[in-house]
Formats: C-alpha cells, structure tokens, sequence
C-alpha cells in the first residue's frame, strides 16, 4: 500500500516551506539587510535548479530538444501574461495599496507548480518501490531547503509579514500534496503528464528569477552590497549542484 508512505512524504515536504521561519529570531533591522542576501540566493538556486536540474532532466525524459525548449518559452510566455495580469489588477484595485507587489504572488504560483510536479516524482517514486520513494523523498527535502529560504526573503520583500510569508509559502507548498493524489489518480501516465511539466515549470523560474528578482537587486547601487549579492547568487546555484551530486 503506497498510498499513506506518499501522502506523509508529500506532507514533510509541505512543511519544509516553514524553514524560513529561522530569519524570525533576526531583530528588524538585521532582517532588512538580509533581504536582499536572501532575494540573491533566491536567484541562484532558481537558476541552479532550472539549468543544472529541471532542464537536463525534462531533455532526458522528453528526448527532443526542441520540444523542450518551446515548452520552456511557453512557460516563459504564460508568466509574462501571468505578471501582466497581477500588474492590471493591482492598478485597478480600488485599495491597490492593501496588496502585496506582484512579483510575490508570481513567485508563489511558480513554486506552486514546482512543488505539484515534485509531489508527482514523489508519489511516482513510491509506484517503483517503497525504496525508491523514500530516497526520492530525501532529494527533494535537500533540493527545497535553499530554495524556500529564498522564496521566504523575496516574500518578506514583496511586502508580506512575516506571519503572511510563511502561511502563503505552506499553502504553496501544499500543492505538491495534490501532485501526488493526481500522480494516484493517473497511475501509469504520470511520468508522461510530469516531464511535459518539468519544461513549463522551468520557464516560469527563469522569468521570475530574470525579470522580477535580479532588477530588484539592482535598486541597490551600492558596490559593496553588489559584491555580497554576487556571492550569494553563485551560493545559491553552488548549493543546487551540492545538493544534486549528493542525490547522485
């Protein structure tokens, strides 16, 4: 019986998303600087999981390049719409100043996607073998911690509490919980509906990390804080490649 192993896993991964409640015991004004420290790393490991992880992985599985690469404009395409359309709203909104900035509620759609397609490869893993769905459930636990401790600074950037950061990163999250019931639901095509996915998902992080994330970096002209931003972008991507050499 897979089902109770794959839905306590997916569960764990959920609550992964609270790891970035370790910037709450920062006083305020520490939290203001690392900000842009946690935006940066957000950066790299949205990089470093599109083009060391999601993309090689969606030409293994796909097999035509091409395919793949409209897949990722695709995904690419919709988020510009996607943003376009949190921009019209939040102009037009009669208390446009009670919403968060747009590029939050992009990031939490996109991680949203990642996180259903990682509760798909979770409970696909389960459908090999108990084994295999525990090692696969570790990998991703490994992948999502720099990741969400990112997610959570561009969060708290966008204009979030702290409170309202960590709650709609979990509901996020929670996505990968219904990954893995449609992956049940689906049984054996899951792989198929997955790796179509994986290209789409890769778009939309290369779109947040490369429109809305790194001009926001650049609002801080400081060659210091330039420096610093620098290093914690080749951070985040140096711990995506960490992390995937240990999954190896």
């Amino acid at each position: 019986m897979i089902v109770l192993p794959t839905l306590a896993s997916v569960i764990l991964i959920s609550l992964i998303s609270f790891v970035g409640a370790i910037t709450l015991v920062l006083n305020k004004t520490l939290l203001h600087k690392s900000i842009f420290i946690l935006v940066s790393l957000a950066v790299g490991a949205l990089l470093g999981d599109v083009f060391i992880h999601i993309i090689p992985e969606a030409y293994e599985a796909i097999g035509n390049s091409t395919l793949v690469s409209l897949a990722i404009i695709t995904g690419i395409i919709m988020f510009f719409i996607l943003e376009k359309a949190l921009h019209w709203h939040h102009h037009t909104t009669e208390h446009a100043e009670e919403h968060a900035h747009p590029i939050g509620r992009l990031l939490l759609v996109s991680d949203g996607v990642h996180n259903f397609i990682d509760g798909l490869i979770i409970a696909a893993g389960y459908m090999v073998s108990i084994e295999v769905g525990i090692a696969t459930t570790i990998a991703v636990i490994l992948h999502e911690i720099p990741q969400e401790i990112g997610n959570f600074g561009v969060l708290l950037h966008a204009g979030y509490s702290k409170t309202k950061a960590l709650w709609f990163n979990f509901l996020s999250a929670l996505t990968a919980i219904a990954g893995a019931v449609v992956a049940l639901l689906l049984g054996s095509i899951t792989e198929q509906f997955a790796m179509w996915l994986l290209p789409i998902a890769a778009g939309g992080f290369i779109y947040v990390a490369l429109s809305d994330l790194i001009p926001e970096l650049h609002k801080s002209n400081r060659g210091s804080q330039g420096v610093v931003q620098v290093i914690a972008i080749i951070v985040g991507v140096a711990a995506i490649a960490a992390l995937l050499a240990l999954e190896a």
